[in-house]
């Protein structure tokens, strides 16, 4: 199996406001988020990729556009979690292309969600 993964990156505001008021993430706050899509196939193309790397760019425009320095509670249905985003990039991807695998999203330097069905 070949994987690959293209890292993106963006900043933005959320607030879990389902959460018991004293809990820190019911405050407004922000995040600096990594996203990572990765796709895998048991074969290679033409040209020995699984997908050529500049096919991956719109992902950057539709993060760009729609997340960047925004507050994703006026973005996304549902809680804002990183599980949540992950697995609306994974939707949003695989409807694009059929190899990707899974969607890992990082709050935090130590923090990571990933969905991947």
């Amino acid at each position: 199996m070949y994987r690959i993964s293209k890292e993106f990156h963006f900043s933005a505001s959320h607030q879990l406001v389902h959460l018991p008021a004293d809990h820190q993430c019911a405050r407004m706050h922000g995040h600096n988020y990594i996203v990572v899509v990765e796709l895998a196939s048991n074969t290679l193309n033409d040209d020995g990729f699984v997908r050529d790397y500049h096919e991956l760019a719109p992902p950057k425009s539709y993060i760009d556009d729609s997340f960047d320095h925004r507050h994703l509670n006026d973005v996304l249905d549902g809680p804002s979690t990183a599980e949540n985003m992950a697995r609306h990039f994974y939707e949003w991807c695989a409807a694009r292309w059929p190899e990707t695998t899974s969607v890992k999203i990082s709050e935090t330097p130590k923090t990571w969600a990933e969905y991947r069905p």
